[in-house]
């Protein structure tokens, strides 16, 4: 089997001069990136457990549930970028590293995407939230499949990790705004099948790149 190439996600924020003091100050700490991804999954637990408790609060503790499971949404990208910065530019990296980096992260899409069908309240949306939850998984699967088999890793979207993080963090805070008047509900729900049908089609695209790349061999 070919060896699989290095990967990893080109993000600009890696390069923007808080996300370098940041990760400065955590190699200066000797913070272990391992911790770090641990903890990324952590905020993805607290995130689910905001939108778990939201359908039996009050509309206005409703309302602050979605935007704490937002917020969560954020550190658990932020650790998620913060984790291969120390591990690479601070040299704290380990030989167990890409272990870290890769288990937490398929939990936490999950971890966040499910609950919010239950959140939403709506017939058949916890079903739409696994669905769209298990092709998180397979966008993750099919990219990891290419490294495998010596290609390079394919993060192309629509829905990639950070696209559909960004969705459902966008649906969650317009959940809140529209908990007044109902529609928190809708919202999600429309968010779930955003990020359900953009996974499917970037499980499909990135699926037809490995085909193309291993046929012109």
């Amino acid at each position: 089997m070919p060896p699989s190439p290095p990967a990893r996600r080109p993000l600009k924020t890696r390069d923007t001069a808080w996300a370098r003091a940041l990760a400065r100050w955590l190699a200066a700490r000797r913070v272990a990136p391992n911790h770090i991804s641990l903890a990324s999954l952590g905020f993805a637990a607290l995130g689910a457990a905001a939108m778990l408790l939201a359908p039996g609060a009050s509309p206005g503790l409703r309302a602050g549930l979605y935007l704490a499971a937002a917020g969560c949404i954020q550190l658990r990208l932020l650790c998620n970028l913060l984790d291969g910065m120390v591990a690479v530019e601070g040299g704290l990296g380990s030989r167990s590293g890409d272990l870290y980096n890769e288990i937490p992260d398929r939990l936490a899409d999950p971890l966040l995407i499910v609950p919010a069908g239950y959140a939403c309240g709506l017939a058949w949306g916890p079903e739409l939230a696994w669905t769209a939850g298990c092709l998180a998984l397979l966008t993750a699967y099919i990219r990891a499949l290419g490294g495998s088999l010596g290609l390079a890793q394919d993060f192309q979207g629509p829905m990639a990790k950070p696209h559909r993080m960004a969705a459902l963090t966008s649906g969650l805070i317009m959940a809140a705004l529209g908990v007044a008047w109902g529609l928190d509900g809708p919202v999600l729900f429309l968010t779930l099948l955003l990020i359900a049908v953009g996974a499917a089609l970037t499980a499909i695209r990135r699926a037809r790149a490995i085909r193309a790349a291993l046929e012109a061999r």
